[in-house]
């Protein structure tokens, strides 16, 4: 007697591992043969129905309550050293950090159930980034970055250009070494709002997690089943609550907002292995970066890598369509937020002498930025080492160049990791470098590392918090196999 078809109450399918289950009551019981029943009971044409129609299933290794328990062992460890080490406002974070990522290991070790995850990452990033910004936003004076965003954007409202000019220049914290974009986060202040409803460093949180939430959601296999929105959620709530980011939005810097869209530009360019990307996408991911560039220099190191990545992977048309995108978008960003810099020499000349000779040393008053990296270090020398210092930056950024050129990045991937290569080199050697900066590099290997996925070899289909995609394939696959059993029945019938 044929096996009987489920009905439509007993259609289901349950994830056990690595096989796929044909009734989901009879999960794991034996069935009439020995073993126990799964979906290869029904005999070969289901099984190579479902094989042929269902895909994949996309895993993404480091969101495992293994690896995340891990990672947080070690941003424990960081805190509980630079607790001990540190003093001011990164040993603030430091201690309620420190908390943070043991009460999220704690439940991680008790609790190991799916949304109890996603519920101990998200204790991580409230006591280890909202608690410490809120706390040293009220008990703390405004760092002295947050004063010269604030006073870029009242010198916009009143004069059209948020920099000083030369003959205005009275020390080192005259200058406003970031870009016009740079000034959005100090026009709330400039418009008179007070408390954390003006302060900058507010501002510069929520531009870093929208964008970023953004990178990994565009990142995403299916960016419509609950697997994916859990997986999106808590990537970006493991990616704000790490060190790298939220020491960082804590103690209020100007880098994670260009790292995030950065990482947008990034998650636009992906496609599928062997698809180029649409028109749509590539001009996003110009966009993206144009106003990631338009914050702060350090972004502008990822144009020529991403340029080369899609003229290797998508052709030369592609890559021009990227570049343009990007420059119509900054110098579009640079007559709303500095006009007069277009229309003005002397405004011309305040941007460069802010936005390029000061980061690099080239002013009068230089920055008292300390760190003992090697480029500054050579600095610390006298003129002689300074020159050097800029000599190794500019040979750094020749060898990226080359490399590019010999063998060009065809992925994100492979991009990615080689503007992170690059970020570090220059980082190291630049003369007035803090160890701050190495967010970047850090923040691009940790992306590549939460979107990066494995595919399991037999899919795992239904059950709950599964993608929508493949319980459609599931479901395809059953009336593949319904079609090829009566199939079979019909020659047996006829062979009687």
């Amino acid at each position: 007697m044929p096996p009987r078809l489920p009905t439509k109450k007993q259609f289901s399918f349950w994830s056990t591992g690595d096989q796929l289950t044909r009734y989901t009551n009879d999960t794991g019981r034996p069935g009439p043969g020995g073993g126990t029943r799964t979906l290869t009971s029904a005999g070969p044409a289901v099984a190579e129905a479902a094989a042929a129609h269902a895909p994949a299933h996309p895993v993404r290794p480091w969101l495992d309550r293994r690896r995340i328990m891990a990672a947080y062992t070690v941003f424990a460890g960081y805190a509980v050293i630079d607790a001990v080490f540190s003093a001011g406002e990164d040993q603030v974070w430091a201690i309620w950090a420190a908390c943070g990522y043991a009460v999220t290991l704690l439940m991680l070790w008790r609790w190991p159930g799916l949304r109890v995850r996603t519920a101990a990452v998200l204790v991580s990033v409230a006591l280890a980034v909202v608690a410490p910004l809120l706390w040293l936003s009220v008990a703390y004076p405004l760092e002295d970055g947050m004063h010269v965003i604030e006073r870029s954007a009242a010198l916009l409202l009143h004069h059209g250009t948020p920099y000083l000019a030369g003959t205005q220049i009275t020390s080192w914290l005259s200058y406003n070494p970031y870009l016009p974009v740079m000034t959005l986060f100090g026009l709330p202040a400039a418009a008179g709002l007070g408390g954390l409803a003006g302060n900058a460093g507010v501002w510069l949180a929520l531009g870093t997690v929208v964008p970023l939430a953004a990178a990994f959601w565009i990142a995403a296999p299916h960016r419509h089943c609950p697997d994916c929105r859990r997986d999106t959620l808590l990537a970006t709530a493991i990616a704000v609550a790490s060190p790298v980011i939220g020491l960082n939005l804590a103690v209020i810097t100007t880098d994670p907002p260009v790292l995030a869209l950065m990482l947008l530009s990034l998650a636009l360019a992906v496609t599928p292995q062997g698809m180029k990307a649409t028109a749509a996408r590539t001009v996003a991911s110009g966009a993206a970066l144009g106003v990631a560039c338009d914050l702060k220099s350090t972004a502008w190191l990822a144009v020529p890598v991403m340029a080369v990545m899609f003229a290797a992977r998508d052709g030369a048309r592609a890559m021009w369509r990227f570049l343009a995108a990007l420059v119509v978008t900054v110098l579009a960003l640079i007559a709303l937020l500095a006009p007069a810099a277009l229309v003005r020499p002397g405004a011309a000349a305040a941007l460069v002498q802010n936005t390029v000779l000061f980061p690099l040393g080239l002013t009068h008053d230089k920055t008292p930025a300390e760190s003992l990296l090697p480029g500054h270090l050579l600095t610390a020398m006298g003129t002689a080492g300074h020159v050097a210092s800029v000599g190794l930056l500019l040979a750094a950024g020749l060898a990226v160049a080359i490399s590019l050129v010999i063998r060009p990045p065809r992925d994100v991937p492979s991009a990615t990791w080689r503007l992170a290569a690059g970020l570090a080199l220059m980082f190291l050697l630049g003369p007035d470098v803090r160890f701050g900066y190495f967010i970047y590099p850090l923040g691009l290997i940790g992306w590549l590392a939460l979107t990066r996925q494995a595919t399991s070899p037999v899919p795992q289909l239904g059950g709950k918090g599964e993608c929508e995609d493949a319980r459609d394939s599931g479901r395809a696959s059953w009336r593949a196999g319904g079609t090829a059993r009566r199939g079979a029945r019909g020659a047996a019938t006829r062979t009687r």
